[in-house]
Order: structure tokens, then sequence, then C-alpha cells
């Protein structure tokens, strides 16, 4: 295949195989060479055994979204195979374990049953035996793929015997076997892979040198079959450079941190709870060997004291946020309204996952929008934004808490899976121009202090339960400017008013156009539009479809509420109705009903997936194609089903 600019692979197997520190150790080894690292999990809602894997993408320039065609796929056991052979492309290399040739899928009693069926069913018709060396037939015939048969147990004995240890210990490193073919195929410098060894495994010395013992063996088996190298990745033209390595949950933690949080509240939830565990991992900060203070993380026996006790935080003054998934959320509307009708500064981090109910913990979805537009009785201003890449999601988790005290309301971050568990390499973010805003604070408070005092606008003064000679009242209930149930028809008027206004200051204050919501693209073809991680996906198949003849546009809608009306209207008037195209990843395409809901111009054309998988760049392309040149009116996008 020679030199090439990127590299795809796919690593799979069994969930607490090793996978995720396969991945951190490549990552890290190939983001010190310079490259750019793009990878996502796809893992089942157990602990142990279910089928896992991780795509990654390894480039000169960041990607934010998967593709087909791996150029790799590395196997740890059978269902891997047997799982992603389909997935193979012309040069595809298949890393797997000879010793795992015979298996079938009835062998493989943790592959779903209709998986089970896909998967005889492709071979049967093609004249394939229903096992690891079928698949790899059928894809070395039928797609064009390369096989890598690698006797996995023998590759660990030579370990033992290198080493003098038991073969028991010796497979403690099995995943180094897909993770090391992988480097070798690329042509990474075992000096790399070093180097991510040991920032994976600090301090423990012994198990750097097993694992580069490992892949030492792996390399020189690899160069045997002639395939060293053999998807040898281009020299980045910048070499290397300074980065981090975070997933879309640590970098809102540390934009979180950045903004001047200093009370997070969570209940363990997939995939929110990585974000606080972020925070407890950096819970005391330093500079300059001097203590800055710290963020205090509470965790909470449910989701409706996480978030009350986040309430409670805000009452006093501290910058406080709670994160959770949808399920999560649900239990905390009531307490969402309570904060709504007091004017709590609240943030609530809301990272969907498939619903309704339990639904696919482990899985990402589109599908929580309504909720977080919509939940709670009654009326009440609440800010809502989304974040389509890491990058947005820094800044935005400090835009949220900065927002929810000037507007005093809460405000819901909303973020999805595919982006909570995606890791890229990311230059530091520029803190320059970032700002605290605390909003409206009470100047001198004393004995007659009003918290809900309107007689300036819709923001009231605000000062802090527990400040020194001020006394207020909160409750649920409708309260005159003091905090006092009032029911009264004249003081409800007044005080509803008030609050609900507070979302058209908003409307005045945030722009529409590049901060409610930003255009990429100039094309005149088509329009898509999309919100959230869409982005990624969306941004690079507008560069495979322009290499194609067709140019389009992407509107990437980042603020719910308050709606970018104006601004959505006009960019929707230059494309005729049949060239507009809503991308989300769920059934109903809430965002697409906003829009209307909000400029009186339906789209009728729509790109959905709700398989709990990710949004591919190649699919999403095709899928844009059929609509602009066949007249298709609904694709529905099934990659890696």
């Amino acid at each position: 295949m020679g030199v090439v600019r990127e590299v795809r692979f796919l690593v799979g197997g069994p969930q607490g195989s090793g996978l995720e520190t396969a991945a951190q150790v490549l990552t890290v080894a190939y983001a010190m060479e310079g490259y750019r690292v793009y990878s996502t999990r796809e893992y089942f809602s157990n602990i142990k055994g279910r089928h896992s894997y991780i795509n990654v993408r390894v480039s000169h320039r960041q990607a934010w979204a998967p593709r087909e065609e791996p150029h790799v796929i590395a196997a740890i056991d059978a269902e891997t195979v047997l799982t992603h052979f389909r997935e193979a492309a012309p040069g595809t290399v298949i890393v797997y374990d000879t010793a795992a040739s015979k298996v079938g899928p009835d062998r493989v009693p943790s592959m779903e049953r209709e998986e089970k069926a896909r998967v005889k069913e492709t071979l049967s018709r093609a004249g394939y035996p229903a096992s690891v060396e079928g698949a790899v037939r059928y894809a070395e015939a039928e797609l064009g793929a390369r096989p890598l048969p690698l006797d996995y147990q023998a590759l660990l004995r030579s370990l033992a015997g290198e080493l003098g240890i038991p073969a028991t210990r010796a497979r403690r490193f099995l995943n180094t076997i897909p993770l090391a073919a992988i480097a070798s195929l690329t042509g990474l410098e075992l000096d790399a892979l070093r180097a991510g060894f040991e920032r994976r495994f600090r301090g423990r010395q012994g198990v750097v040198e097993g694992n580069m013992k490992l892949a030492e063996i792996v390399y020189d088996t690899v160069a045997s079959a002639g395939l060293r190298g053999a998807l040898k990745l281009e020299p980045p033209p910048e070499g290397p450079s300074e980065y981090f390595i975070v997933s879309g949950n640590d970098v809102v933690a540390m934009g979180k941190v950045a903004g001047g949080l200093r009370l997070q509240t969570y209940y363990p939830i997939t995939p929110a709870a990585d974000e606080s565990f972020t925070l407890e991992a950096h819970e005391n900060l330093e500079a300059d060997g001097e203590s800055l203070g710290g963020v205090v993380v509470f965790q909470t026996e449910d989701e409706i004291a996480a978030i009350s006790a986040a309430i409670g935080g805000a009452l006093a003054g501290a910058r406080a946020a709670t994160a959770t998934s949808g399920p999560g959320f649900d239990l905390m509307v009531e307490a969402l309204g309570w904060a709504g009708i007091n004017e709590v500064p609240v943030v609530v981090t809301l990272y969907q996952r498939g619903g309704p109910s339990t639904g696919m913990p482990t899985r990402g979805s589109q599908q929580d929008l309504a909720a977080a537009l919509f939940s709670g009785h009654g009326e009440f201003p609440r800010i809502v934004l989304s974040s389509g890449d890491h990058e947005e999601a820094f800044y935005d988790a400090i835009k949220a808490m900065n927002w929810a005290e000037r507007y005093q309301t809460p405000v819901i971050h909303v973020l999805d899976k595919f982006l909570a568990n995606s890791i890229v390499t990311l230059p530091p973010p520029s803190l320059e121009g970032v700002k605290i805003d605390r909003g409206l604070l009470a100047a001198n408070p004393g004995p007659d202090y009003r918290r809900f005092d309107k007689s300036g606008g819709p923001i009231s003064p605000r000062a802090f339960v527990g400040q020194e000679g001020v006394v207020m009242w909160y409750t649920g209930d409708e309260h005159d400017e003091y905090g006092h149930i009032d029911e009264d028809p004249v003081n409800r008027l007044r005080m509803h008013e008030a609050r609900m206004r507070k979302l058209e200051l908003a409307a005045e204050e945030i722009p529409e156009e590049g901060e409610r919501a930003i255009l990429y693209g100039d094309g005149g073809d088509f329009l898509l539009v999309g919100w959230g991680s869409v982005k990624g996906a969306a941004l690079e198949a507008l560069e495979t479809l322009r290499g194609e003849g067709l140019r389009g546009a992407y509107l990437h809608l980042r603020v719910f509420e308050p709606f970018p009306s104006g601004y959505v209207s006009e960019v929707l008037s230059s494309y005729p109705p049949g060239r507009v195209i809503a991308v989300e990843a769920s059934y109903n395409a809430m965002a697409a009903r906003l829009v209307a809901q909000h400029t009186g111009r339906r789209i009728e054309r729509f790109i959905l997936k709700w398989t709990g998988r990710p949004i591919y760049v190649g699919e999403l392309a095709r899928a844009v194609t059929r609509i602009v040149e066949g007249g298709s009116v609904r694709e529905v996008l099934t990659y890696g089903a």
C-alpha cells in the first residue's frame, strides 16, 4: 500500500481485556511523533466479557468523526473477527489468533443472537464455513483484505521464556499483541511505542519492559510475514508538538475548572460519570507549588440529591454544576423547576445516550433535546446549549457557568456519548479572552434585602445564603420580592413575566450568528442542518462531496434556548426546501422540528441514525448524494450495525 497520510484501525476484544489501555498507549505513541489522533469506543453495558471495540484514526490533521474501511482490524478474540470482517476493504489487514480459526458464532456465547444469524447467512451464501477462518477467507476473496495470522499463545510462550516467568503471568500481556502488530504495520518505531507504555505505566518499569519485549517479538513476526511498514505513515509535516490527550468528558471537566467551578455533584451514570471522575482526580489545584483551592466533588445517593446539592451550593455562592445522562436527568426535573422559580444559577451537563428508560446505557443518541428544553411542569426560563466537538465543549462549559450566573437561571449543557467517549489530541486551549462573569451581585445587602427585586429589570441583585446580615426566603411556591409565598394575581403577573423576560435579554446579548448558530461552507447545492457531534462527520462529508462535484454547507445549531430564529431563517431562505437536509442521531429529528417551530420553515429531507453507533463520514456522504441526486426523502444510516 506504500506510504499513507492516514491510518484507520479497529481493535476489538472482550470488555475488560485491556482495549482501552492499548488505545491509550497507541494514542500517546502516535501523538508524541506529531500525529493527530481520534478514537471512539463502543462497548456493552456490562463490566466484563461482552464485545468491545475501538475505532482509531491517525492522521496529519485532527479528525472529529469515525470513517469506514479500516486499514487494520486487530482482534484479541474470535468475536471481533466474526463481528467486523464485513467492514474490511481492499488492503485491510486482519490480525487474528490462529488458535481461534475454527471458532464459529455458535461457540461465542457473548454474541447477540441476531448477529450470529447475520454472520452465518453472509458466509453460507458465499460458500464459506461459519468460522473465523471462513470469515477471514471471505474478507480476503470478496473484499480484498490481507490476513495476518499470528499464533498468540506461541508469542506469549516466547515472552515467558525471554523473561523467565510462568505462562499464566505472560498471558497478562495478551492485549499487547494486536497493539504491537498495528504499530509494526504502520512503521511506528519501538522507541515511540516505549514512550506510550511509559506514559501509561508510570513507575512500573517491569510492566513496561515486559510489554516492550513482547512488542519486539511481534515486530519480528510481522516483519517475517513481509508486512512490517505495509501501512507506513508519512511523517507529519510539523513534527511533535504540545498536546493534550483528552476525552469529551475530560475536556468538559477542564472547562469547568477553568471557568471557576467550585462544586460538582453527581450520581454515577454512563456516560456522564467519567467527567466527575476526572474532577475527583484533580480536586486540589496548584500553580508553582502554591495551592489555588480546589473543586469539591460530591457523590450523592441519587440524581435527585445531586441536583439538590448543586442548587444548595449555588445559593451559597459557589459556582455549582451536576452531570448526568437521560435517566438521571428525568429524576432531576422537579428540582430543576424549583431552581427555575427561584432563579438559581445551576448548570446541568446532560450527556445523551440511547433511550427510553434504561435503553442502551453505553450507546449514543441525540434523543434528549426535547427533555432538555421542555422538562418540568409550568414555564420557567432556561438556557440550552450544545457542543459539537472537544474544543467547543471546553469553552461551552465556561459559557454555561457564566450564563447561569449572568441570567440567574438553570443552564443545560447538552452533549452526547459519541463526544463524551471519543479521545482526541487537542492543543492546549487558549484562556485569552476567557472571563468569569458572576452577574449582578448585591453590593450592600442589608436586613431589608429583597432577593427577587424586579424594580431594575428581570435580573435581581443576588446575595448568597449565609452572607452576614442578610436574610432571604426560598420556596417552591410563587412568591413576592422577599421570597414569601404570594398568590396574588398582580404579583404573579409581575414575577412570572420578569422571569420569562430573562430569555429576551439573553437573546439580545448572545449573538445569533457565530455563537448560537454557525454556518460552515458556502456551497449552493445543498444545506445540512445538524447539531452536537454531527458536526465532525458533516464537515468532513462536505469535503468528500466537494471532491465529487457537489458543493454544500453545514448549519451547526448550538443554542436551542434562546433559539437563533432570525439567523437560521436567513440561512434557510438561501436554499430550496428539497436541498435542506436535517442530520441527527435520532428517529424524530427534534432539532428539525424546533427549526420549524421557530422559523416556520419545515425541513423535508432527513438523514437519521438511531442504532446507538456514531455517524460515519462515508455513510453520511453517500446518503447526501442519494437525496441530492436521487431524490430520496429520508435516509436511515446503519453502518456499524
